[in-house]
């Protein structure tokens, strides 16, 4: 869409360049930027130009550039000790879109604009995803993503910050993980995201995206028993209604896609065990 209210366009290199001025927006994929109007925006700043290396290996995991593509963010090696990796496929199939939208849609985007039903949010939050955010004042301060999300479409973030990565820590890669979606059409957005993982020291997390308002993230020093889950899950806050699903609907499947996941991911412990 041409964005007939915007008269000038920046590529930003460095991190001077970051200070926005009245009226600009900053800019990575900019799938969403340039699907709608954006009367607001009389300018636009380019986070792609910044060179920022998509993902790179940490002491203690992994650092996703916000403007990593989510083709870039699925085709990353797999690596046999991360069995969770297995979710950024998962995750990026939940995001209703074509393989030329995942070649320019950004990992950082999809956070920043923390839809209920955003993929990315989904995968940070399964994975204890922290964000590195880059203040107007040249300070870094840093959230977990679960956190930093505050509602549909809402977040922590204020004007002039710019999320520059996500880390994902290596106990969660590491960790026996599944992952179940659910919508009201075959090809529709999702109505609710559960995952869970299991950590190597036993203690269990439990997430549901998409069918509240923000991320739930439930976490148990061991593997909840079904009872227990389901309970949690029931009575989890920020269910809400739209086109998509009822409220009513969205916290019922939500208690039957984390029992799914609580199984499968016993049924892979059990398999490793054997092992």
């Amino acid at each position: 869409m041409d964005l007939n209210t915007v008269s000038r366009y920046r590529f930003a290199r460095a991190r001077d360049d970051l200070h926005l001025a009245d009226g600009e927006f900053f800019v990575a994929g900019g799938t969403w930027l340039f699907s709608e109007p954006q009367v607001e925006a009389t300018g636009v700043v380019d986070l792609t130009t910044m060179g920022w290396c998509p993902i790179e290996r940490t002491d203690e995991g992994l650092r996703i550039a916000a403007t990593c593509t989510i083709t870039e963010l699925v085709r990353y090696p797999r690596r046999a000790d991360w069995p969770a990796q297995q979710l950024f496929g998962d995750c990026a199939n939940a995001l209703l879109a074509s393989s030329t939208i995942w070649n320019v849609a950004t990992v950082g985007g999809n956070i920043c604009r923390s839809f209920a039903a955003a993929s990315m949010v989904s995968l940070a939050a399964a994975l204890d995803g922290v964000a590195e955010i880059w203040t107007p004042d040249g300070q870094t301060r840093w959230d977990p993503v679960a956190g930093l999300v505050t509602g549909n479409g809402a977040n922590s973030l204020a004007r002039g910050e710019v999320l520059r990565a996500v880390h994902l820590p290596g106990r969660a890669l590491r960790a026996t993980a599944a992952l179940r979606t659910i919508a009201l059409a075959e090809y529709g957005r999702s109505g609710a995201v559960v995952s869970g993982r299991c950590d190597d020291d036993g203690s269990a997390v439990f997430t549901v995206t998409a069918a509240t308002l923000a991320p739930t993230v439930l976490r148990y020093p061991t593997m909840p028993s079904a009872e227990a889950l389901r309970s949690d899950v029931l009575a989890a806050p920020g269910y809400y209604t739209d086109p998509l699903g009822s409220a009513d609907w969205r916290r019922a499947v939500s208690a039957v896609l984390a029992a799914d996941v609580r199984s499968e991911i016993l049924s892979r412990l059990e398999v490793g065990h054997a092992d």
